[in-house]
């Protein structure tokens, strides 16, 4: 079979005009369903209740049309210029139709029939994954349907204008994917749907009933490909899942912020984004007190973030949690046994998720019923009385049995208890962590284990839990963290996405994934995934990276750089007077070359302040949003996950980053620098006013 013939110059016109009469149609309805609501609107009265009731369901059926409407025009607007970006054509096996399909970043109908297929509908993965020949594509909680890939095509339109095409066996080649990076940082992002790589798709595609580690270098589209699985899952699994049950966890408020600009332009609202201190907090609930502090964990506290703390708390709450519970029969001397063993066993036999607080609720409540069936009342009036007294006072005398019995509100008090035994049994010294604990200060991994503490013990009534969590830079944390969350979000899935060559918290956040992979997801159906390309950088500054990081540490994780050359990483020592004005030149320059953003990056939040007083007094202008170059001045810690136009590192000197001992110090230095070199898309420009840490040594 030959694939279909078309004009390719006429069919992009062709399609524009169908997208712009959709767009004239959906203005005019847009204006109409909204004449319509304001209607509703003004006709509701408090007068006639009935009247009114119907009105607000019509408002609420024509609200969610105007919802509807305005996305259709969105998506519609957004397609005019470029309309899509690929075309298939197959046989399927089964029965023979021939089909041809274009992919855009918007599906695109008319009259009731496709015209642009969404990139995230099932038939798209043939684009993105499939070679020429025999293969086939996944529909969801479907049997998978075969087919012979004919065709693939790719396409390079600009604002209506068809640059050229190409015929590929796999979706968008080097040639078309340097073009896209070679672009600015914000282009980038608008089209890094048309250049979804095979090994990304694949995280992206892949069944949202499962949990996935991704382990992706720097510049390996790791938060680029979650925030597309969340818009796939959305869209496949409608039925399933709700925007409101996803939950994107980060490190920095600034990593959230980034990640939440790209989520409408995927066709997605309504998702949560939480720093993990924050989401913790908020699950303690009645358990956290206004006097209380979060802060960083202190490197001595490095063992309250691995995986074998955490399960040895969870084991010592279950064992107090079944002792305290363990089934005993309650007797009265005057009106005899309330509750049986056997009775309570049966009550806390399909119980085992629930906390103290609420077992002891439903035991007290059986008791009250007991009491009130062995107190039956008599016909004899004297009876009457006596067993109405006796009633009312044995109710009053066992009202909160178990409560007094069992008193264990504190959780905090049952953290600090273990701790003081776990350093005992451990040999390590706990007590920085406990003076802090009684001062009301918390690190992250505090919280985290007060939250399974208070499912234990204290929770009231359990908040359903997310369907769905990825985490962005997931080894900001050790696994300790992931322990209790995978415990508290029973039944939800997770997207877990990090490198562990960035892991700027050495003491404390994840060097490696063992523990993650063999102690925590270790379901048949989790998934370990490698993402080793690196899409950031070009050639000159993933090799300048990579020599880093291998100087230290030899990292396991090699970076795969695509085929993209730039200048040359200018590294050079100057005076310190000197400094200011390099600074100024170097992105004077920039503009010059078309960037449009650009990063200082210090060591220390400090220095980043000092640095941005200094260019605000030569140039304000820069360091304001909505200007056409915005430059921030940033500390290590709050760059991970960004990426700019242009970086330049400030003070990498020996002074700054030891390099020895390299098993300890030395590694931990190398990954900073591995981080801040790799946020730099184009240029990379190192200024130092002393000698260079030999981290840096070519």
């Amino acid at each position: 079979m030959l694939p279909k013939q078309i004009d390719e110059e006429k069919h992009l016109q062709q399609t524009r005009a169908i997208i712009l009469s959709n767009i004239e149609r959906l203005r005019g309805r847009v204006d109409q369903v909204h004449q319509e609501t304001e209607e509703l609107n003004d006709r509701i009265t408090p007068r006639d209740l009935e009247l009114n009731s119907q009105m607000s369901q019509q408002l609420t059926i024509a609200n969610a049309l105007l919802t509807h409407t305005r996305n259709l025009l969105r998506k519609n607007n957004a397609a005019y210029p470029a309309p899509y970006f690929g075309r298939i054509d197959y046989r399927e096996l089964k029965s023979g139709t021939e089909e041809a399909y274009y992919v855009g970043k918007n599906g695109i109908q008319s009259n009731d029939q496709i015209v642009v297929v969404d990139w995230r509908a099932p038939v798209a993965k043939v684009y993105y994954e499939n070679e020429l020949g025999e293969g086939s594509y996944e529909v969801p909680e479907d049997d998978p349907i075969g087919i012979d890939l004919v065709q693939k095509r790719t396409y390079d339109i600009e604002n209506g204008v068809l640059n050229g095409w190409y015929d590929s066996d796999v979706a968008a080649n080097d040639e078309l994917l340097v073009k896209y990076l070679a672009k600015h940082k914000d282009v980038v992002l608008s089209d890094i749907i048309a250049t979804i790589q095979k090994e990304q798709d694949q995280i992206i595609r892949s069944t949202p009933y499962q949990n996935i580690i991704v382990q992706g270098v720097a510049g390996s589209g790791k938060t680029t490909v979650a925030l597309h699985r969340i818009s796939h899952i959305l869209y496949n699994y409608s039925h399933r899942y709700h925007p409101d049950e996803f939950l994107i966890i980060g490190s920095s408020e600034m990593l959230l912020d980034y990640i939440a600009s790209g989520l409408p332009d995927l066709d997605v609202t309504g998702v949560l984004q939480r720093r993990m201190d924050v989401f913790f907090r908020e699950e303690l609930y009645e358990d956290w007190k206004e006097e209380f502090e979060i802060i960083d964990e202190d490197p001595s506290g490095s063992y309250k973030c691995r995986l074998s703390f955490a399960m040895a708390f969870d084991k010592w709450l279950e064992k107090r949690w079944l002792r305290i519970l363990r089934p005993r029969a309650v007797e009265d001397e005057e009106i005899g046994e309330i509750i049986s063993r056997d009775q309570v066993y049966d009550l806390l036999n399909y119980r085992r998720d629930w906390s103290l607080l609420r077992i002891e609720n439903l035991l007290n409540q059986t008791l009250a019923g007991r009491i009130q069936m062995l107190t039956d009342i008599v016909s004899d009036d004297d009876a009457f009385k006596r067993m109405r007294n006796l009633r009312a006072r044995k109710l009053k005398e066992y009202s909160d049995y178990y409560h007094e019995r069992h008193n264990q509100s504190d959780v905090v008090l049952l953290y600090r208890t273990f701790l003081q035994e776990y350093g005992a049994e451990q040999g390590i010294d706990t007590s920085l962590a406990l003076k802090k604990l009684a001062l009301g200060q918390f690190s992250v991994y505090d919280l985290a284990a007060l939250c399974l503490a208070r499912r234990y013990f204290t929770e009231d009534e359990p908040s359903p839990p997310f369907g769905q969590i990825i985490i962005d830079e997931a080894q900001d944390f050790g696994e300790a963290v992931y322990y209790y969350l995978k415990k508290l979000q029973k039944g939800c899935y997770f997207t877990i996405m990090g490198d562990v060559s960035q892991n700027i918290h050495f003491e404390l956040g994840m060097n490696d994934w063992e523990a993650m992979i063999k102690g925590i997801f270790r379901g048949e159906k989790d998934q370990f995934c490698l993402l080793q390309k690196s899409y950031r950088n070009t050639i000159e500054i993933s090799e300048f990276a990579g020599k880093i990081l291998e100087k230290a540490s030899g990292s396991r994780y090699k970076i795969e750089p695509v085929i993209r050359h730039g200048d040359p990483v200018d590294v050079r020592k100057l005076a310190q007077e000197a400094i200011p004005d390099e600074i100024v030149r170097l992105i004077e320059k920039a503009i010059e070359n078309g960037h449009r953003s650009g990063a200082v990056v210090c060591r220390t939040k400090a220095e980043a302040k000092s640095w941005e007083e200094v260019i605000a007094q030569k140039r304000p202008d820069w360091l304001a949003e909505g200007g056409d170059f915005r430059l921030l001045c940033l500390a290590l810690e709050e760059v991970k996950g960004l990426e700019f136009d242009v970086v330049l590192l400030m003070e990498p000197t020996e002074e700054n980053y030891p390099s020895k001992p390299v098993e300890t110090v030395g590694v931990k230095n190398a990954k900073l620098l591995y981080v801040a070199a790799t946020r730099a898309l184009h240029e990379l420009h190192v200024l130092s006013s002393g000698p260079l840490s030999d981290l840096l040594a070519r």
